[in-house]
């Protein structure tokens, strides 16, 4: 008897609890609930109680939300540009195009926002992992007040995994060894398939399930791929899912592509022989015009000049237009296959019958156009890092895009692709550094596609999104620890109110030295040095470029 009064003093303290002020979605996870059954030693006169699982919020819509690495604002067909992107444009047609979304100017500082809803600094991210110095809002240790959207969603009743790139660990927990508690799986993903780097080879990626090293599940020669396996993975996680759960899914899905090496299948490059041959010139004249008749930019605005430091088409030699003119074939055609896969997993989404009440956000790019390697691109090298000469370089380029060469594009082509924006990645004091596309699909609260949205938004207003278009109110504690304030606000509200004024007031862009500030419709901001005078700018040696790009 003395048990059973003990278990009933133990129920009222959970009772008492459950009763008070801290319950429900402030606190995260929810406690275990009280015993509400009946203890008798009569055992036929007792009643059992199984505790119910956590439900997500009648109607809390399946949830994918995908990011592309290292694409500039007018790169794809759906923004103006001429690189082929049916699949976006198809989720154009269903929903709700972004033309001032804005992002981080880089990888991983625009992951941290886009996954807490909070600022970069404010959660460590000022700078890559790689580059984590010790001092507030640049030492990359992802902290226990700035929960994770995965971690709220998780414990609110979703399913969650994430697959590709994942640069949010700190490099020097990178590691089989560990600590884990801020990779994937520590910080809300009950699932996790890819790389814990800034970039990796799309033939021989370092790649792990969970916490666990794996290997690639095919060669290059048997036609391996990093693009297609990620979304094979995430087909087959999102099957199983499907068949043995219930509950809504929250899927990340992060590519490789497009950032560094542009390796990709010939048979992607192969349709864009010659689409670049006039040159990156031509190519922001011809987007420019694209991209007024499509309205996703003001039929009045006025492009920017080509910037100092990056050389006019026409003034290159015949072989460096060649040699230049291939690297963007490889860009495209990667772009295009990072494309079509995510296709096959938004139609893998709709032969699970989960189309109508799945929210999808799409943002093609983490930051703009990639300019960090240089004038000329990069590939072929000595034994030493130093660049070949052009004719040697151009002699080899079929074989870019192989697993042969970690080969990226020419600066210029990254000022093309951002059309009509000033800057490139890195460049937070501009918009060509900070603004991509965003797509927003949702069939059950989005009844007619096509629409465009001009409201500035912002990665850290994404998290705050998903949890009212769930139902769930931001948890004041989580594991114990007080929550900082969320710094986005939803976007919601566009959906319904096309022409009302943004919510989002203020925002601060920081990298690298280079900063912004934007305040209703006013920015202000200083470029300290542009990505392509970082690397193999005016009056550097060969030499000077190969050790700086060895350094990043």
């Amino acid at each position: 008897m003395k048990f059973l009064r003990d278990m009933a003093s133990v129920s009222a303290i959970g009772l008492a609890f459950w009763g008070g002020s801290a319950k429900g979605q402030d606190v995260l996870p929810r406690p275990d609930p009280p015993f509400r059954g009946v203890m008798n030693p009569d055992v036929r006169k007792s009643t059992e109680d199984w505790p119910a699982d956590v439900k997500a919020p009648k109607g809390a819509p399946n949830i994918l939300l995908i990011l592309v690495d290292d694409v500039g604002f007018s790169a794809t067909h759906t923004f103006g540009g001429a690189i082929n992107t049916p699949a976006f444009d198809k989720l154009a047609q269903q929903g709700l195009r972004y033309n001032e979304f804005h992002v981080n100017a880089i990888c991983a500082p625009s992951r941290a926002s886009l996954l807490s809803g909070r600022t970069d600094h404010q959660i460590g991210f000022g700078s890559i992992s790689e580059f984590g110095t010790g001092y507030p809002g640049y030492n990359t240790l992802w902290p226990k007040s700035a929960a994770s959207v995965a971690e709220v969603l998780k414990d609110s009743g979703y399913n969650t995994a994430a697959f590709g790139k994942w640069h949010n660990t700190p490099a020097f927990q990178a590691t089989p060894a560990g600590p884990f508690d801020r990779w994937p799986t520590g910080l809300g993903f009950e699932y996790f398939y890819g790389f814990l780097s800034a970039f990796d080879s799309q033939y021989y990626p370092r790649l792990y399930r969970d916490t666990t090293p794996v290997e690639p599940s095919k060669t290059p020669r048997e036609g391996y791929s990093l693009t297609e396996d990620m979304t094979n993975d995430a087909i087959r996680w999102l099957h199983l899912q499907q068949a043995s759960s219930d509950k809504p899914f929250f899927l990340y899905f992060a590519t490789a592509a497009t950032h560094t090496p542009h390796q990709v299948p010939e048979k992607w490059i192969a349709p864009y022989k010659g689409t670049f041959d006039e040159g990156w010139d031509k190519l922001r004249e011809e987007t420019f015009e694209r991209q007024k008749k499509l309205g996703v930019i003001p039929v009045n605005a006025e492009d920017t000049p080509r910037p100092p430091g990056l050389p006019a088409w026409d003034s290159l030699p015949e072989n460096q237009r060649k040699l230049l003119a291939r690297q963007a074939e490889v860009y495209a055609g990667f772009t295009t296959q990072a494309d079509y896969e995510i296709g096959r997993l938004i139609q893998a989404i709709k032969d699970e019958g989960k189309a109508d009440n799945t929210l999808i956000i799409e943002i093609f790019g983490d930051n703009g156009g990639c300019a960090e390697d240089g004038p000329t691109g990069y590939d072929a090298r000595d034994v030493h890092g130093v660049p070949l000469k052009i004719d040697q370089r151009l002699a080899i380029s079929d074989k870019l895009g192989s697993e042969v060469y970690m080969n990226a594009a020419a600066a210029a082509w990254a000022w093309a692709f951002t059309t009509p924006l000033q800057g490139t990645k890195a460049d937070a004091s501009h918009l060509g550094g900070s603004r991509d596309p965003m797509i927003m699909v949702w069939p059950e609260r989005i009844r007619q596609g096509g629409g465009l949205r001009s409201q500035f938004t912002h990665l850290d207003d994404v998290a705050p999104t998903l949890y009212e278009a769930a139902g769930i109110a931001p948890p004041k504690i989580v594991n114990g620890v007080e929550q900082m304030p969320l710094y986005g606000t939803s976007f919601l509200y566009t959906i319904d109110r096309p022409n009302e004024p943004s919510r989002h007031h203020v925002q601060v862009f920081e990298t690298n030295g280079n900063k912004a500030i934007y305040k209703d419709g006013w920015w202000a901001g200083q470029l300290l040095r542009a990505s392509w005078e970082r690397i193999g700018g005016p009056g550097m040696s060969d030499k000077e470029v190969a050790i700086e790009q060895l350094l990043i």
